[in-house]
C-alpha cells in the first residue's frame, strides 16, 4: 500500500521518483500504532527536506498522512516515508521546491534477526549525515561484501576511521563493557539515538580504527528494522553471538515506549 499525500499513489505519480531517484526517506517500524522515536523521525524528515530541498516540510501536515495510512493497521509492519518531487526535471534539480510525502507500508520480521557477518571496504557515503534515497553505491559494496562471502559492508574513512553499516549504525563493545559508537560522519540512526538515551550500560562517542577491532568483545548493528543485532565477524575478527551488554541495549530498547499515531 502507497499513498502520496494522502491518496492512493498511481503508476504516474511514481514514475518521477523511479527515474530521478531523488529525495529522502525515513524507515519506521509500528507496533499495534505505536513508533519508537516518532518525533526523531519527524525531526530527520524536516531536516533533511531543509537540505535536499532547501524548503520547509510541514511537520504537522506530514504526521496526518503517516496516521491516515496507518489508520486500522494491526500487528507489526514497516512503514517508510518518502520525500521526493514529482515535478522534478533531470536537468533543472533546483527548481524543485514542491515536495510530496509518499507513505508505504510493508511487512516487517522480528527485532534482533541472526547475527551477521561483516567486510569493512574503504568507502564514505555522499551527504552522510542525510537518509537519502541514492542507495547504488552503498548497495554496490554490500553486494561486494556478499560475494566476498560476508553478509554486509562495514564502511571506513579513508584516515582509518570505522563508520557505520551499509544501511545501519555499528556499535562495539570494550573490555570494560563500555559501549563505543564510532566518531566518523554516519546517518545519525533513530535506533542509535534511543539507545543513547539508555543510564546503562556506559555509552560514548570515539574514534575506532581497523587496529582496535580484535580489542572489542563484542560488536553490533542498529537501525529501526533490526534493533540490535549481533555482528559475529568484522573482517578476520569473530566476536560472540551474544553478551550481556548486547541483552542490556535490547532490553532498554524494548522498553522505550512507543508513540502512538
Amino acid at each position: 500500500m502507497a499513498e502520496l499525500n494522502g491518496k492512493p499513489a498511481t503508476f504516474d505519480d511514481l514514475q518521477n521518483l523511479a527515474l530521478t531517484n531523488y529525495g529522502h526517506f525515513t524507515s519506521m517500524r509500528m507496533e499495534d500504532g505505536t513508533i519508537r522515536g516518532l518525533a526523531l523521525h519527524l525531526d530527520r524528515l524536516v531536516r533533511d527536506c531543509r537540505i535536499v530541498f532547501g524548503v520547509e516540510l510541514d511537520r504537522e501536515r506530514t504526521l496526518d498522512y503517516i496516521s491516515k495510512a496507518a489508520n486500522g493497521v494491526t500487528g507489526v509492519a514497516g512503514l517508510r516515508v518518502t520525500v521526493f518531487d514529482p515535478a522534478l526535471d533531470m536537468g533543472r534539480p533546483s527548481d524543485a521546491k514542491d515536495p510530496h510525502i509518499l507513505v508505504s507500508l510493508r511487512p516487517a520480521g522480528p527485532l534482533s534477526p541472526p547475527p551477521l557477518a561483516a567486510k569493512t571496504f574503504t568507502f564514505t557515503r555522499d551527504n552522510a549525515e542525510v537518509k537519502h534515497i541514492g542507495l547504488h553505491p552503498q548497495l554496490r559494496v554490500r553486494r561486494d561484501a556478499q560475494l566476498a562471502g560476508f553478509d554486509d559492508a562495514v564502511f571506513v574513512e579513508p584516515d582509518g576511521r570505522i563508520s557505520e553499516g551499509g544501511t545501519w549504525n555499528l556499535g562495539f563493545v570494550d573490555q570494560e563493557g563500555t559501549v563505543i559508537w564510532p566518531d566518523a560522519p554516519v546517518l545519525p540512526g533513530t535506533t542509535m539515538l534511543l539507545l543513547q538515551t539508555l543510564d546503562a550500560p556506559k555509552q560514548i562517542t570515539a574514534p575506532v580504527r581497523r587496529a582496535d577491532v580484535p580489542n572489542m568483545v563484542a560488536a553490533f548493528a542498529t537501525n529501526t528494522t533490526i534493533g540490535v543485532r549481533s555482528v559475529s565477524a568484522l573482517d578476520e575478527v569473530s566476536f560472540p553471538q551474544d553478551h550481556p551488554v548486547l541483552a542490556a541495549l535490547r532490553a532498554g530498547y524494548a522498553g522505550i515506549p512507543g508513540d502512538h499515531l
